[in-house]
């Protein structure tokens, strides 16, 4: 039987399109070496480079980016590539093939990063009807970190209310350092309000059915502008290969 804490986030995304789990439930579903690792895994934050893809000419996102195979019984990183989305999903952005720096080796190989990918795996793998379910999953890792200053707010989806043309994505917070809002939205097929919440606290993390629901983020802004102002997550999608 899957523990509890697990069946409840199933249970959501399966009559919702998403779920919402607080940084204690999500304790409970890593090792207790993915905790003792966390502090290094979040410090790397501070190693991104620059997004110069931005379409609308802002600086505000940092980022790394590498792609991974995930199985039951492999988790394996890939050569470094490209992140790629089309217009229909990311209309600001999309269309091009995006080079971000990749993630360090030390964090990829890290055993919180592995763990966040297994638990994905464990969730969104069996959600996925048999006839589709892939032997191995292609998932993408993205190290965001938003900035905020007083006159430019941070935009965690500049794109606006999106779809990533993926299967499924987990959103997990890193830190938040000085900034307010950041709300995040799940809109349904007609862009109907599903449900909102804020992810405030390390660890806090959100599961989301691409195929079906839409999701966007409001932009973050400083509470003190005399001081950095950031939000950092950590997004992972899952893709059929």
């Amino acid at each position: 039987m899957p523990a509890p804490d697990l069946s409840a986030i199933e249970a959501r995304l399966r009559d919702d399109g998403f779920a919402w789990a607080a940084s204690g439930t999500v304790r409970t579903l890593l090792p207790a070496t993915a905790l003792e690792g966390w502090p290094e895994f979040a410090a790397s934050w501070n190693d991104l480079g620059v997004d110069t893809y931005m379409a609308d000419g802002g600086r505000y996102r940092r980022r790394r980016f590498s792609a991974f195979e995930v199985s039951a019984d492999v988790i394996r990183r890939k050569p470094h590539q490209p992140h790629y989305q089309s217009r229909d999903y990311n209309p600001l952005n999309g269309g091009i093939e995006r080079w971000f720096l990749p993630i360090t080796d030390p964090i990829a190989g890290s055993t919180v990063l592995q763990s966040i990918l297994r638990l994905g795996f464990s969730i969104f793998h069996p959600l996925t009807p048999v006839a589709s379910r892939p032997a191995s999953w292609h998932v993408e890792c993205h190290q965001f970190r938003i900035e905020a200053r007083e006159g430019e707010h941070g935009k965690p989806t500049p794109e606006g209310l999106h779809r990533d043309g993926v299967d499924w994505v987990l959103v997990m917070l890193v830190t938040r350092e000085n900034v307010a809002e950041g709300v995040t939205s799940i809109h349904g097929p007609a862009r109907q309000l599903l449900g909102r919440f804020t992810l405030t606290e390390p660890l806090d993390t959100a599961f989301v059915d691409d195929g079906r629901v839409y999701h966007g983020v409001t932009p973050v802004v400083p509470i003190d502008p005399d001081r950095p102002a950031f939000r950092d997550v950590f997004v992972v999608t899952y893709r059929r290969a």
